[in-house]
């Protein structure tokens, strides 16, 4: 089978998210040089390119016709690719670092530096949001699953039901001695896999019963350079929706495929240029 390559262009900045699209081949594309972009990759080629005044720092879909961006200004903003609208939707204090859509709920889910969490009805397009919870430090990663939000604050994940943000319906104990970099919850294994900035991960299932018996955590991505362990930061995770792996990647430009059940090593490889 012949290998296929996306044309990218040359000029563009590293990459801070790629998202698969819902039904089909595309991808969507955010970046630090303030490029939103949309690939087709059946053909190999560039199908959107939308710009603006701040970096995106993270995207999502809607849909296949749309999809959400937030950036290093505090804006979150959608962006339809069949008419080439864009609309604010949302605002922060500070800079924001993660954003996720529920198709269940119809809501965008954004975390940033002004250590707010926030909720965003996609329907009515109002600015204001429909929920706020305030942490006591910044949200370094979000995730959903199912009704659930689970946010990454420092060493600790929270559990939120979208329906009531009043308090936390859990604090899930992570068993990560430093900072949680990133998390990604899987609805089919009702579980989440998060990623320090020590190079560990660890696999944690909602149910606390489970967890005990199947939960586990280690070390990621060391490296050895001059007889000692040099372990470096888990930047992101994409846990596979189909069946049970899931793929690490670091700061350094590797990325491994883990089998979750086997709690092995698949694949390893180098991350292209331009990945972080």
């Amino acid at each position: 089978m012949a290998r296929r390559s996306l044309a990218v262009d040359a000029t563009a900045g590293a990459a801070s998210r790629v998202r698969f699209a819902p039904t089909s081949n595309n991808l969507l594309v955010s970046s630090w040089d303030s490029g939103l972009r949309l690939y087709d990759a059946d053909e190999g080629t560039l199908r959107v390119n939308v710009e603006s005044e701040a970096a995106f720092l993270d995207c999502c879909f809607e849909d296949e016709s749309a999809a959400f961006a937030c950036g290093s200004d505090g804006s979150v903003r959608r962006y339809d690719f069949h008419s080439g609208s864009q609309d604010t939707v949302g605002l922060h204090e500070d800079a924001l670092a993660c954003i996720e859509f529920s198709s269940l709920t119809g809501q965008i889910m954004t975390g940033s530096l002004d250590k707010k969490l926030k909720l965003w009805d996609s329907k009515t397009r109002n600015v204001s949001p429909s929920g706020t919870i305030t942490l006591n430090s910044d949200v370094a990663s979000i995730s959903i699953c199912g009704i659930y939000i689970l946010a990454a604050v420092e060493r600790n994940v929270y559990l939120y039901d979208m329906r009531n943000l009043t308090r936390p319906v859990d604090e899930k104990d992570c068993p990560l001695d430093y900072q949680i970099r990133c998390l990604h919850t899987s609805l089919e294994w009702n579980a989440y896999v998060a990623g320090s900035v020590d190079g560990v991960v660890a696999l944690k299932y909602l149910d606390r019963g489970t967890d005990r018996d199947l939960g586990y955590a280690f070390r990621c991505h060391p490296n050895s350079r001059n007889g000692k362990w040099n372990l470096v930061p888990v930047n992101c995770i994409s846990v596979h929706p189909c069946n049970r792996t899931f793929v690490t990647g670091d700061d350094k430009g590797c990325t491994i495929v883990w089998d979750a059940q086997l709690k092995k090593k698949l694949i390893e490889g180098a991350t292209p240029p331009g990945i972080h």
